[in-house]
């Protein structure tokens, strides 16, 4: 059954005020409605009054309940949505589409995160509906000697040789969105939530709002090319603003963002007509001008540089766990920053890579589309490269980029991450019906928009229990998962663990997909016999700049 979505864009394409929306939607309604009794009835005017009674009861009802954000922006029309996801399995299954056909999410995802945001039970009958022949699909080999493991509350230290505040961090974690990407009442239902659960909630490059605060939930400051919440009147880095935030205890750990997976090189610009004084003061722009974050960063240029920023930061926090987010580009670029590490003696303490399946608010297509590289080919080839430099030890890795199901969490951590983040999983959670109009101001349940009457429908503690209850649910069935493998912890996950169908009758591991290298392995003088990636691009990378070293590239030229 097609979407409602292209519907309330019509209607909110009429941009009048809500009271007059709702009251003429009931007037209209009441008339129609009128027309058709006096019609059908012959004039007696008595049933009308009760219908029209009865659904102006169910308009003031959906006005004032606090659990589906749909009804409170659409009284009674949003009743047609519900109908229609009630029936329309059996219509689709029929005649239009199959459950895992949908994009980006299919319903059967979006499903799974509606039904564990409401406590609702997740299993499903009949068996899976997914193509186990067909190219691409992934499985996790089970033991006949299952495990059983104590609590689902599954975390990992972050914080290396100079981190002073080592942070315990949940496997499963809220991902950067901005508040000016978000609405108020989903920055504090996302932030409540994670407090409620014990995990921690990144605050995206629109630095720390006032709605971050109300909580007390754990943060990761993200710190964007923008420097906002710490940035000088001429927009570059200021290490005292920078400070004033960081060392509250409410932040946990420092996150300096290089790239984000869906529009990887780009930068972004929020207008000056978009502008609230909200966004103004959490950000430390002035009002009256677009808002701004380059392409690149002004705080440093070379590999060399982004370390030092790094381990700048990491006093100004207090000596908190500093790393870095970026979606895998030039691989020697990659490459630089590792040699940089060695040469330096700086090592972040954490990286998260972002994938080209990312999400945003708004990108082109283009960028969207072809820019990046996947999250999990960005996620082993940084694993291997620490683990070929006997780094591995001592930077932990995040994962981000469509995870969404338990089965997501498991896949990125037998390819070499420590934890996983989720963004649009946790706006499924607040309640999202990917409408896909984040960037228009018309998110019909409130959770991208700026709107203070949309932001109504979005009640902060129903969603906010929504946003634990997701969370926990997810890693009870991580823990069931790795019990039916065997584990007696995440950390014990391999690639050779996860297998895919290559062709209708071949299979793999991701450990035959993705190889592993050797511990130490680039220390030495020849990298013959690793993946082309590393025969080609390591001789040449350098940590004096992002570039190909030219002269090795002559020099080492046939």
């Amino acid at each position: 059954m097609p979407d409602l979505s292209h519907i309330f864009q019509r209607i909110d394409a009429i941009r009048v005020p809500y009271p007059v929306r709702y009251t003429t939607f009931f007037i209209s309604l009441g008339g129609l409605c009128l027309s058709l009794l006096v019609l059908l009835a012959g004039g007696q005017l008595s049933w009308w009054l009760l219908l029209f009674a009865l659904l102006s009861a169910v308009g003031v009802h959906d006005l004032l309940q606090t659990h589906h954000a749909i009804l409170r922006n659409y009284p009674i029309l949003g009743h047609m949505r519900f109908l229609l996801e009630f029936i329309r399995p059996e219509i689709r299954q029929y005649f239009i589409e199959s459950e895992n056909e949908a994009a980006p999410f299919s319903r059967a995802q979006r499903t799974l995160v509606y039904s564990r945001a409401k406590g609702q039970s997740d299993k499903r009958p009949f068996g899976t509906q997914l193509d186990v022949m067909a190219e691409g699909y992934e499985w996790l080999t089970h033991s006949m000697a299952p495990s059983r493991i104590d609590s689902h509350d599954f975390r990992v230290q972050v914080g290396g040789k100079d981190c002073t505040q080592p942070y315990a961090l949940s496997l499963f974690n809220v991902s950067a969105m901005s508040f000016g990407a978000l609405s108020a009442n989903a920055i504090m239902a996302l932030n409540q939530g994670a407090q409620m659960g014990g995990f921690a909630h990144d605050t995206g490059e629109g630095s720390i709002s006032r709605h971050h605060r109300v909580y007390g939930g754990d943060l990761i400051w993200e710190i964007g090319s923008g420097y906002f919440g710490c940035r000088n009147a001429q927009g570059h880095f200021d290490p005292d603003g920078f400070a004033r935030q960081a060392l509250d205890p409410q932040v946990k750990m420092i996150e300096i963002k290089l790239s984000q997976g869906a529009k990887p090189g780009h930068g972004g610009v929020l207008p000056a007509a978009k502008m609230t004084l909200e966004i103004a003061e959490a950000r430390g722009v002035p009002m009256g001008q677009d808002c701004v974050s380059p392409a690149a960063h002004s705080a440093f240029s070379t590999p060399i540089e982004l370390l030092e920023f790094v381990k700048q930061l990491r006093f100004l926090s207090g000596g908190k766990p500093t790393g870095f987010k970026f979606c895998v580009g030039h691989p020697w670029e990659w490459f630089a920053i590792v040699k940089a590490m060695q040469e330096t003696g700086i090592t972040p303490d954490f990286i998260v890579i972002d994938g080209a399946e990312g999400g945003t608010g708004a990108a082109p297509l283009e960028f969207s589309d072809h820019m990046g590289m996947p999250m999990l080919e960005g996620l082993r080839l940084v694993h291997n490269t620490l683990v070929g430099v006997n780094l591995r030890s001592q930077i932990r890795l995040g994962a981000s980029g469509k995870i969404i199901s338990s089965f997501d969490i498991v896949r990125a951590l037998a390819l070499g991450a420590d934890w996983c983040n989720s963004a649009r999983g946790f706006m499924f959670a607040l309640g999202c019906i990917q409408a896909q109009t984040c960037h228009t101001g018309n998110c019909p349940t409130g959770v991208t928009t700026q709107d203070p009457q949309r932001q109504i429908a979005l009640v902060v503690p129903s969603k906010a229990q929504r946003v634990k209850n997701f969370h926990l649910h997810t890693l009870e069935a991580l823990q069931e998962l790795l019990q039916a493998a065997g584990f007696p912890s995440p950390d014990k996950l391999q690639a050779k663990h996860i297998m895919r169908r290559v062709s209708a009758h071949q299979t793999c591991s991701l450990e035959d997909l993705y190889p592993s290298l050797a511990e130490g392995s680039l220390l030495k003088k020849t990298t013959k016999g690793m993946p082309t990636v590393f025969t080609q691009f390591w001789p040449l990378a350098t940590p004096k700049h992002f570039q190909l070293d030219d002269q090795l590239s002559l020099e080492l030229t046939p």
